[in-house]
């Protein structure tokens, strides 16, 4: 029963990391989806455009610019990927065509480490005697590099689905008023909302950066109060500049 029990810990501990592990792409990429969005809501009602407008320019930022974020997560993972594999094969090489050199290196390495005579002989036997353990240290210890442990597909859809989650909060008060329309101020109600959105990303923010939930909080609701105040006074303008031009 206690080793059931302690297997069951361990599961659940190993399936905490996995969704741990990206994290910080499910916070920037919502992080990212509410700034732009909240941003273009702001300049909208700046520059004083209808609501059903205001939902399609939202909608079509939303999707186009999410997946673009996305893309780019997933190719800059598949680089990394790609990039620590090619070195990975010239190591497997190195290893096959010139053993001596190798072997010579990874003397070299434990020996910056402080291990000699008869203990350092028996540590370079032993990592040279299996291939994979040998290029693995040669990867980790002469090209400090570590091999990528997560998903580029896996990345890029995190970013996507957070960007979208996230990014859809802005929206929601212009949706749900073109649906059953609202009394009041639209914009203020929306800004309320987003600003829960930001506070909630913010505090998973912390997590990430290790900060404290206030510091995080408050640099993620001023992030996005920048944004759509910039975005505001600039449609703002350009309206005024339109229709008096």
């Amino acid at each position: 029963m206690h080793s059931h029990d302690e297997d069951k810990i361990h599961n659940q501990k190993g399936l905490l990391k996995k969704y741990e592990a990206y994290l910080g792409e499910f916070v920037y990429g919502g992080i990212d989806g509410c700034v732009t969005t909240f941003a273009v809501v702001a300049g909208a009602v700046g520059a004083g455009l209808d609501s059903s407008i205001i939902i399609i320019l939202g909608f079509a930022n939303l999707l186009a610019d999410g997946f673009a974020m996305s893309v780019g997560a997933y190719l800059s993972s598949k680089s990394e990927n790609d990039n620590y594999n090619k070195h990975k094969q010239v190591e497997y090489w190195e290893v096959d065509n010139l053993p001596e050199v190798e072997t010579e290196e990874i003397r070299d390495i434990y020996r910056a480490k402080g291990f000699e005579g008869e203990l350092l002989e028996q540590v370079v036997a032993v990592i040279t005697s299996d291939k994979d353990r040998w290029v693995d240290v040669m990867m980790k210890e002469e090209l400090n590099m570590n091999e990528p442990e997560k998903s580029p597909f896996k990345m890029g859809a995190v970013t996507y689905f957070a960007f979208l989650l996230i990014g859809l909060i802005p929206l929601l008060t212009y949706v749900w008023d073109y649906i059953n329309p609202i009394d009041g101020n639209l914009f203020f109600i929306a800004s309320c909302f987003t600003a829960i959105g930001f506070i909630i990303v913010g505090i998973f923010k912390t997590y990430v950066t290790q900060t404290k939930i206030w510091k995080g909080v408050l640099e993620t609701v001023a992030l996005g109060a920048i944004a759509a105040l910039v975005s505001y006074y600039v449609g703002d303008l350009l309206e005024h500049l339109v229709l008096n031009s």
